[in-house]
């Protein structure tokens, strides 16, 4: 059982740290004064601000500490079974800065002389370095191992819902994360039913039963909305047998995956909608990123886009570039700038129309650019101009949007953010003649979960394996 282990590996993790930040302090010291560095003139040459060879490790037994205990109110030494490397990083990088903090502080309250700004430098950037190498490389072995059947924790669901087709969905597709489903618990299926091969134990009461035994590392609640009257009774008893309990709520698909709690005077109280881009400091931090990042696409592409111009022109009848009326922010239309990639035709059949394999309408130089995605670099002018972003939930036609808006439900959220070039259902191959609920999903996932860095993710898969689209006709 992980109850019996875990113990162990925190202790083990916490060693391994100190080990760490031990060996990051001695490396940034031989960055720093070590000859062969000075020599070869990695480093700037030593000045008068050095301290003797002992000062530096006497400092170091006192930073040790300090460290481990941030990394704690870090959340370093949270469990990392599904946790994502960019949240891995960013606290990280929070850790790092204010161990920094602490290190300036220590020298200036203790009169240290003639400390080596360089070395501080060196030590957050070794530090941070060796720190992340760490706990990726301890992330693998420890998955590699639960695919192995090692380090797993067993758990049983208690309530089938929406909310427990959900979670067994992402247990089973991540294997790597060590949970082993051992059924469900439900009042309203008959034992023996299953999903996904999870079967269904018995009725709730069962549980009592079961947790005496002590065998369990953790309890699941996914109780439909109508049977939330036992949640209470449930919490309570699982708490008194010491086993670990989670609660999915049936109405994830109501509140954000990062819901944004006010504590109303003891109250606490669930936003229904938190965009993090409805910042004014977000939203000059994103149109900011879009101004400088087109105006560099525009100088990289130009050339690109002088040669397919002329291959249009020369082609094929009609424009060189076609504008399409698409929605944008707050349900505004806009004009959408694209490479004309299909034959001219009337107005009226273009708005009501997908494009379809081996659709004639699409011109010989269409088809290229359609799939590798060089029809869409005139939005470099769409977003210069404000009305998309680099990044952000595509655009569709008014006709379509009136239809999806009554087909699926949280479909026009979309439009509370500007809508992008390239977004994160697209980066998960989510373009063209796919799923439009799953796109949506995605598409909340990024308006509720913004930040600058998932921007520069999405820019940089984007360019890695988002230009070419098999689903592009």
């Amino acid at each position: 059982m992980i109850k019996s282990n875990q113990k162990t590996l925190n202790i083990i993790h916490v060693i391994l740290d100190a080990i760490f930040v031990m060996l990051s302090f001695w490396l940034s010291f031989q960055f720093r004064f070590n000859k062969f560095f000075i020599t070869t003139k990695i480093i700037p040459p030593l000045t008068a601000y050095n301290l003797p060879f002992h000062c530096y490790y006497k400092m170091m037994f006192t930073l040790v500490p300090v460290y481990l205990l941030i990394y704690y109110t870090c959340n370093l030494y949270n469990p990392k079974r599904s946790r994502s490397r960019r949240l891995e990083l960013l606290d990280l990088c929070r850790a790092n800065i204010f161990g920094i903090a602490f290190l300036s502080t220590y020298i200036t309250f203790m009169q240290v002389q003639n400390m080596s700004r360089w070395f501080i430098l060196y030590f957050f950037i070794t530090n941070l370095t060796l720190g992340f190498a760490f706990r990726r490389g301890l992330i693998m072995i420890l998955r590699h191992f639960r695919k192995k059947g090692y380090n797993i924790k067993h758990i049983v669901i208690v309530g089938y819902s929406r909310a427990a087709e959900g979670y067994i969905d992402r247990i089973l597709k991540n294997p790597e994360w060590g949970y082993q489903i051992h059924g469900i618990l439900d009042d309203n299926k008959k034992p023996g039913e299953s999903y996904r091969d999870i079967k269904v134990l018995g009725k709730i009461d069962n549980l009592f039963k079961i947790l005496p035994k002590n065998k369990l590392d953790e309890i699941v609640i996914t109780l439909s909305l109508n049977e939330y009257h036992k949640l209470e009774h449930i919490v309570t008893f699982c708490e008194k047998s010491g086993v670990h309990t989670r609660f999915v709520p049936d109405y994830n698909n109501l509140i954000p995956t990062t819901p944004y709690i006010e504590d109303f005077n003891g109250l606490p109280v669930i936003n229904i909608r938190h965009v993090p881009l409805s910042s004014p400091v977000n939203k000059f931090i994103k149109r900011f990123m879009d101004i400088t990042g087109s105006t560099v696409a525009l100088l990289i592409a130009a050339i690109p886009m002088f040669i397919v111009a002329i291959i249009i022109k020369t082609t094929s009848k009609g424009p060189l570039i076609y504008s399409q009326v698409r929605v944008g922010l707050h349900n505004r239309e806009f004009k959408m700038y694209k490479f004309r990639s299909m034959a001219v035709q009337e107005e009226t059949a273009e708005k009501k129309a997908w494009t379809v394999k081996n659709d004639p309408r699409v011109t010989p130089i269409g088809k290229f650019i359609r799939k590798t995605s060089i029809d869409e670099l005139p939005q470099l002018i769409n977003v210069l101009k404000g009305d998309m972003s680099l990044v952000g939930p595509r655009p569709e036609r008014p006709f379509f949007v009136e239809q999806f808006k009554e087909e699926i439900p949280r479909y026009m959220i979309k439009h509370q953010v500007r809508p992008g070039m390239t977004g994160w259902a697209q980066v998960n191959g989510l373009r063209g003649d796919t799923s439009i609920p799953k796109r949506i999903e995605h598409d909340l996932y990024y308006i509720e979960n913004w930040t600058a860095g998932l921007d520069i993710k999405i820019l940089f898969l984007t360019v890695f394996k988002g230009f070419v689209n098999p689903n592009a006709y």
